[in-house]
């Protein structure tokens, strides 16, 4: 796939569209089934929406906000804003009136687009004080929860003046260049407000040239994705969207999180995307269910996994008998737990946020590739990735093609090639602290090893410095207490402090299991234990406190894609984790 001879993302898919016309493209369930669009249909959408929205005076360079659960029409909208000259800037779709505010503020939006009623009562709200959003487009009747002052129109109406257009769009497209700006991100802010990444059509297409070269070894062809990951994330716009669409690839839409694994097993993707808590959530619930087995079973899921480790962890060969075990062991076992993806997976890709090591080793060795990758958003996103011909879990990868990384006398990880963010919108000091004589410095700590894998040990801005001088990784340890079934979500406290406290969620299963506060926190205090056996001394967490309530997006302690914000459980509950340093024994 020569990618370097596309101008922009536009001028890539109509390519695409017509050279697979009928085939089915995007997919979505409707009253049950699953209905797809083909790449000519929506070609055509693509096109008249494009034209509709020139109709609405919309000029090159002019920003759109774009609000919508993942489905066709959010890459319909993306396409037909890039395709008339325009920028998309999506939302999303936990925004409150006041983020949404910021965001059409921030970014000036001209017109925005909004699929669902319940997100347009969440939008419409914030137009107020948004003086240059001219028009609202909203794909369902909004009701009356109108701005006085903002248009209303309905999408199909749009697309409809569009299609009465003589103008067939290919001179806007073809005006297009690498250099233009496609899309700004507004980063999901676990420090502070969002800010907008402004990436070009070339950031974006460095990256997809990247994901060809990592996955081509696997046999790339008539590929499925399922996307679930909120598109308004880089990671998923970019490894769920754009890349795939480059490929030639189908997407189906997933209906929820909640439907995730049904959805698995009627899509069957080939290659899917993902956060690390995903994984951690199919580790846990794949662990709940074996308890579910006969003894027998459990056996051979055991002696399953240990041979894997021993193959794909230790590195160890399996002798004649062991070899003959395992044969049997990936119809009996592995084979089962594949079905349960689908059974086409060819790889898995985590990103977003640092995998635990021991996740990727299990389904490494119950035969799933797990391939974790790197990047940021300022990156377009992705910056490095393992290669399905050499994992080494407990790193991020070798950088992707056209990427160069080095490391800074400070340990930072800079970042160097075409998928570099423009900048931030209206931000100089803010770019010129982020891109420094053409290297993106990326705030992460790390270092490469013989094969230019790169290994992150932390965030500059996260490491927890102990009052005695130890430097501890809040992540690695959070990671560790997550591992734990009992334990949903966790956060560990102690800047300039003696030692380590933390704020831990616990799962449903143990909530309910121990309805009393006294007795919850005493079973909670045995699998603290357990984890701090395997922890160094400065690592280890000696007291905690059960959260009241857990993180989320709607209390605002989780970011969209599922990091917490610690800035804002420090906001809520500092006094509690304070008072734990208070204590007496």
């Amino acid at each position: 796939m020569d990618y370097a001879r596309w101008s922009s993302l536009p001028a890539l898919f109509f390519h695409q569209a017509g050279r697979l016309g009928d085939k089915p493209f995007l997919w979505a369930k409707q009253e049950g089934a699953w209905r797809p669009l083909t790449w000519s249909e929506v070609a055509r959408r693509v096109r008249h929406l494009a034209l509709g929205l020139k109709v609405l005076g919309l000029k090159r360079g002019e920003r759109v906000l774009l609000v919508s659960e993942n489905r066709p029409e959010w890459f319909i909208a993306d396409f037909a804003i890039m395709a008339a000259g325009g920028i998309t800037v999506p939302a999303y779709t936990t925004n409150l009136p006041a983020d949404h505010r910021h965001i059409l503020t921030n970014s000036g939006a001209v017109l925005a687009l909004v699929s669902t009623k319940a997100l347009a009562a969440r939008l419409l709200p914030a137009l107020p004080e948004a003086p240059a959003c001219r028009a609202v487009i909203a794909l369902e009747d909004p009701g009356q929860a109108q701005a006085s002052t903002t248009r209303l129109l309905r999408w199909q109406a749009v697309e409809e003046a569009g299609a009465s257009q003589a103008d067939d769009l290919d001179a806007s497209v073809a005006a297009l260049q690498r250099s233009d700006t496609a899309i700004f991100i507004y980063t999901s802010g676990t420090g502070g407000v969002p800010k907008g990444v402004m990436l070009s059509h070339g950031n974006i297409l460095a990256n997809c040239l990247g994901a060809y070269d990592l996955l081509v070894s696997l046999g790339l062809g008539d590929e499925i994705f399922l996307s679930f990951l909120p598109l308004s994330h880089s990671y998923e716009h970019t490894a769920g969207l754009c890349f795939p669409m480059s490929i030639g690839a189908q997407i189906y839409y997933a209906e929820s999180v909640e439907s995730l694994l049904s959805n698995l097993a009627e899509a069957k993707p080939t290659i899917m995307t993902a956060v690390p808590r995903l994984y951690e959530t199919m580790h846990t619930r794949i662990r709940l269910g074996l308890a579910k087995q006969t003894p027998l079973q459990r056996r051979f899921f055991g002696e399953a996994l240990r041979l894997g480790l021993k193959r794909v962890k230790e590195g160890q060969r399996l002798g004649l008998w062991e070899k003959l075990k395992d044969a049997a062991l990936e119809r009996l076992v592995r084979d089962k737990v594949r079905g349960r993806f689908g059974g086409r997976l060819k790889a898995f890709v985590s990103g977003g946020a640092a995998l635990n090591p021991d996740i990727g080793w299990f389904f490494q060795a119950l035969g799933l590739n797990l391939l974790q990758g790197y990047g940021q958003t300022e990156s377009a996103p992705v910056v490095s990735a393992n290669r399905p011909e050499l994992i080494k879990m407990p790193s991020v990868g070798p950088a992707v093609k056209g990427v160069t990384v080095k490391i800074a006398e400070d340990g930072e990880i800079l970042v160097r090639g075409e998928l570099v963010m423009q900048g931030y919108w209206q931000d100089p000091e803010g770019t010129a602290r982020a891109i420094q004589d053409g290297w993106l410095h990326t705030g992460d700590i790390g270092h490469l090893d013989e094969d230019g894998y790169i290994f992150i040990t932390d965030r500059k801005k996260d490491i927890l410095v102990l009052s005695g001088g130890d430097n501890v990784s809040p992540a690695r340890v959070e990671g560790r207490l997550t591992l734990e079934p009992e334990i949903e979500q966790a956060m560990v406290y102690g800047d300039r402090k003696p030692n380590l406290v933390a704020l831990i969620v616990p799962s449903r299963d143990f909530a309910q299991a121990h309805p009393d506060p006294a007795g919850a926190h005493e079973a909670m205090g045995k699998v603290l234990d357990r984890v701090n056996r395997e922890l160094s001394v400065i690592e280890k967490v000696r007291r905690f406190a059960l959260a009241p309530e857990p993180f989320s997006t709607e209390n605002e302690m989780l970011t969209p894609t599922m990091k917490i914000r610690r800035h804002k459980i420090k906001a809520a509950y500092g006094a509690l984790l304070e008072g734990l340093y208070e204590r007496k024994g």
